[in-house]
């Protein structure tokens, strides 16, 4: 490569489509650009390639090669034509928590589950809505051909679609019928939840193309695999990373099945895996409470670093849309210590509060699972910017937490795979990692005390399934 060499990360997430033009040799990005997504939990796929069309635009011009991360587990259903047949249901969309159920028990139990396909699924996974699919709108069900992850959507549209779908064994980890030990689909697993048999993209080895042409198009991966790369994780560090999801994951050597379903064994983008904990509530427990109170963002942190630590006694279980981590996909929000004296200074500490300890509790069960992780802590995402989050993550996280200058992690990390797919090296480019604020604070065991009592004295607590 010359230093003129230019490569394009994509991240199509659940909100946006973000993408990052990128130096080749060192990883300096030239230039970012971004577009919206329809909101909700159900979406026409179509409207991805239409934002990914609006980012990368002119920059096939200018690039040698671009790689797509995307939201993982994602449902892209499409008919004989290459047509969805339904809207894609997303990660978060927990309509399919009752045929996540029943797929465990189809499979012999939860530790049978992890020990096929590396997790115990959740209604997050792609096998539960297809099943969803099957069960709830069976004409569509019957329509279906074959299935892909969002980022396989969009790397195939990057092509032209002059080539089969494909996707790599990262993304395909997240699905409920792939084997990351051997790296191949349970074809019998995928035809189980959706009543046929059904096509599945081919998996691309890592770093290596997937198509090429004027420009080359890599495997791609899923976000959270894009972020480690993005990031330079190694082996022994935690990421923690704060967005529509809530993450905690480590690198390991070693596949993982958990079958307590605490922790999920997915692959890496690089030959390893990627084990970890995830919350369906993050960045949003923050949005909402603003709302509540009325203020932006920065006046929300203002007031959460005027309450003292554990808010007066005023504590949250935050698990307003359902939650992942632990298992209630059908919870609802619940607070607990409101007295007539609590203040908007409470409500807004508790808030960020809750939302550090659920993350913790993530950590927690990741280093339970997980030999080696006694590395670093870093802290990503949109809500890391937040002084609040920021200022009470150490207290709450017991230990250094590390913020890395912000940026598009995600893209990065894609960008970082499709210069390695056009290096044709066998590992990824040593990019200069940027350097690192380092946080401390004294710990506040207490605070994450009183939120474990609210969260399992609560954990009855749902709300009434979803059917449509």
């Amino acid at each position: 490569m010359t230093r003129t060499t230019r490569v394009i990360g994509v991240d199509s997430s659940t909100q946006s489509t973000k993408a990052v033009l990128v130096d080749a040799d060192d990883g300096t990005v030239l230039a970012q650009r971004a577009a919206p997504h329809p909101p909700g939990t159900a979406v026409d796929p179509r409207r991805w390639l239409d934002a990914c069309d609006a980012v990368v635009g002119d920059w096939r011009g200018e690039a040698a090669a671009v790689a797509v991360a995307g939201q993982q587990h994602g449902m892209v259903a499409l008919d004989a034509d290459g047509l969805p047949v339904h809207d894609a249901l997303l990660w978060n969309d927990t309509r399919s928590a009752d045929a996540a159920t029943q797929l465990v028990a189809e499979m012999g139990g939860a530790q049978a589950c992890a020990d096929a396909v590396g997790s115990v699924l959740v209604a997050s996974f792609t096998a539960t809505k297809l099943r969803w699919l099957r069960d709830h709108r069976p004409e569509a069900a019957a329509a279906v051909t074959q299935v892909l992850l969002p980022h396989d959507y969009v790397s195939w549209h990057l092509t032209g679609r002059r080539t089969e779908p494909f996707t790599d064994r990262g993304d395909a980890s997240g699905t409920g019928y792939f084997d990351a030990r051997t790296s191949t689909w349970r074809q019998d697993l995928a035809a189980s939840a959706l009543g046929h048999d059904v096509a599945l993209p081919r998996i691309v080895a890592d770093g290596a193309a997937a198509y090429e042409d004027a420009l080359l198009v890599a495997g791609g991966t899923g976000d959270n695999m894009g972020a480690a790369l993005g990031l330079g994780l190694v082996p022994g560090d935690v990421v923690v990373s704060i967005g529509t999801s809530g993450v905690a994951s480590a690198i390991a050597e070693d596949p993982v099945a958990d079958g307590t379903g605490a922790v999920t064994g997915f692959a890496d983008a690089t030959g390893r895996y990627l084990p970890m904990a995830t919350t369906m509530n993050a960045a949003g427990i923050l949005d909402l409470q603003a709302r509540l109170l009325g203020v932006d963002h920065s006046e929300l942190a203002r007031l959460a670093l005027a309450a003292p630590p554990g808010a007066n006694g005023v504590t949250l279980s935050p698990y307003y849309g359902g939650e992942r981590t632990p298992d209630r996909p059908r919870a609802t929000g619940l607070w607990a210590g409101l007295r007539p004296g609590t203040t908007r200074e409470d409500l807004a500490r508790a808030a960020v509060e809750a939302l550090l300890c659920s993350l913790a509790d993530a950590v927690d069960l990741l280093a339970s699972r997980v030999g080696g992780c006694g590395g670093r802590l870093l802290l990503v995402g949109g809500a890391a910017r937040n002084p609040a989050v920021r200022a009470l993550a150490p207290a709450i996280f017991g230990q250094s937490v590390h913020v890395p200058p912000p940026a598009e992690y995600v893209a990065l990390g894609a960008a970082r795979q499709a210069a390695w797919a056009l290096g044709g090296t066998e590992a990824p480019p040593l990019w200069k990692p940027a350097g690192t604020e380092v946080l401390d604070a004294d710990p506040t065991p207490f605070v994450r005390e009183a939120y474990a009592d609210l969260r399992d004295r609560t954990g009855a607590w749902t709300r009434p399934e979803r059917t449509s």
